[in-house]
């Protein structure tokens, strides 16, 4: 047999409210007070989570040539203090995975090292929605102009917010564009670059 309390207010012994209902809205607690959630927070049936709860950062270890996708020597960031939050992405022949879905900032940086007097080489981040077609999402180019050294250096960035909706099938992949260079890597410190920050739920 169930029981119905029907109250529009509880108050603590010393006639404080703990639970307030006004104009359907509930009140829980007051200013100064803290409230303790044992469990999981839900709504509407999911778990609440507050914060950036995955940030990754992954690197190209050796030098690229030419035009293409980067499908190899790539390892996720070790250097001295180096802090990866959470369930990271998962990487195969360049193909990031996203671990869960939610709302992605995707920053990537391409360091490039001039081989000729001109050079030039464009970052660019492609994604998929269907796991097989990708398209370009984000782009920055940057260059070295005449007359300079060959160990002249000059880097890109580029950025992409990505709303995963579903992690089977939405992923993403890097690609340089080089012309009279090389893009830089390294396996000690971050030269050609990725990060991965979840911002929230989507």
């Amino acid at each position: 047999m169930s029981s119905i309390l029907k109250v529009d207010t509880i108050q603590d012994t010393d006639g404080n409210n703990i639970i307030n209902e006004s104009g359907n809205t509930i009140t829980i607690g007051a200013s100064g007070d803290t409230t303790n959630i044992i469990g999981t927070l839900q709504n509407n049936g999911s778990a609440l989570i507050s914060g950036i709860t995955m940030a990754d950062q992954w690197r190209m270890t050796s030098t690229f040539s030419g035009t293409g996708d980067i499908t190899s020597n790539l390892e996720r960031a070790d250097s001295l203090l180096q802090g990866n939050l959470g369930t990271g992405m998962t990487e195969s022949s360049g193909i990031f995975t996203f671990p869960s879905t939610g709302y992605y900032h995707i920053i990537a940086t391409f360091e490039l090292d001039g081989a000729q007097n001109s050079s030039y080489m464009s970052g660019e981040i492609y994604a998929t929605s269907d796991n097989s077609n990708y398209s370009l999402t984000s782009l920055a180019r940057g260059g070295i102009a005449g007359n300079q050294g060959t160990d002249d250096r000059n880097s890109v960035t580029c950025f992409s917010l990505l709303d995963i909706t579903n992690v089977s099938l939405q992923k993403i992949k890097f690609k340089v564009d080089n012309s009279g260079g090389v893009a830089v890597g390294s396996s000690s410190y971050n030269r050609t670059h990725f990060t991965f920050i979840r911002l929230g739920d989507t």
